[in-house]
This record gives C-alpha cells, structure tokens and sequence, in this order.
C-alpha cells in the first residue's frame, strides 16, 4: 500500500489556516488514507466526517484508527469509493468543508470539476486540495474560486471557496 500522508508541519498549517470552520463542521476527507486529518478535524470539534479512500486497507486503518481514538459512529462514515464515484452517487446533506489530498500524479482538474458542480459543498464552503508544488491548480472551476495557496516544503495546499 502507497500511502503518502500528509506532513504534520502541513497538518498544522491547514488547521492553524481553517480554524474557525471546523467546530460543528461537516468534513470530508477524500483520499483519506489512514483519516488523520478528519480525525484531527474531529479532535478539533468537527461534528461529523466522511472518509473516502478506494484502498481497502485504507479504510481498514481509517476504522481502526477511529476505533483507537474512540470516535462515536455517528460521527463518521468510511466509504471505501474511487473519488469520483462517490462525488457522483453523493445525495446527502452538503458538507462545510473537504480536504483533497490523492498522490500527485492524479488527474486534479477531473475530480475539482466534480467537486466544483455544487453538489458537495455548502455555498461558502471550504475545499482545501493538496498537491506538489509544481502542480499548477486553475484559480476558478465549477463553482469553486480559489483564495489561497500555501506552499510548503514540495507540497502546496490550494484553498477554495464554494
């Protein structure tokens, strides 16, 4: 399994930037991994998050490591989906905030087209994707406007506004 986690020092950033969005927050973690980040949003006062890795294994450790950190299941769903199939098939409540972070050779433009269509995220919603450096992120998509990049080390972290 390939799992390329996100960096404390850049956990830190995005949740020193969202800050004040994340208690009673809805949160999506797509490309989740082992879920630190939504377990983190969690740990910060988020009401709920939705976990969202195609990786089996992936999602075994995301239930594990909820389990271990005693998150309630009402708190939290794990769906085991290729991203763009679960942005298809979501009919829920949208959510406030998602972070996006898939290995970096993904096609980012495909998946932020679907995450921009507003069927995912509140208007005013935050989607916060996580990609290499170099990778050049458009400033506008669907209905997402980005007002933010943050670079560091090799990665960037690129906010947008729903």
């Amino acid at each position: 399994m390939q799992v390329r986690p996100t960096s404390d020092r850049l956990r830190e950033t995005l949740f020193n930037v969202i800050a004040g969005r994340v208690p009673d927050a809805r949160f999506l973690d797509l490309c989740a991994g082992s879920g630190a980040v939504g377990i983190e949003a969690l740990s910060r006062g988020a009401a709920h998050a939705t976990f969202v890795d195609r990786s089996r294994r992936s999602c075994q450790l995301i239930e594990s490591n909820l389990e271990l950190c005693r998150v309630p299941e009402e708190q939290r769903d794990i769906y085991c989906s290729e991203v763009s199939e679960f942005v298809r098939q979501w009919d829920a409540d949208k959510l406030d905030l998602a972070f996006f972070d898939p290995p970096y050779k993904t096609d980012y433009l495909r998946i932020l087209e679907l995450l921009g269509s507003g069927k995912i995220l509140e208007p005013g919603g935050l989607l916060v994707a996580e990609h290499h450096h170099k990778t050049e992120l458009p400033e506008t998509i669907g209905n997402l406007r980005r007002t933010r990049v943050l670079k560091q080390g090799d990665s960037s972290l690129s906010f947008y506004v729903c």
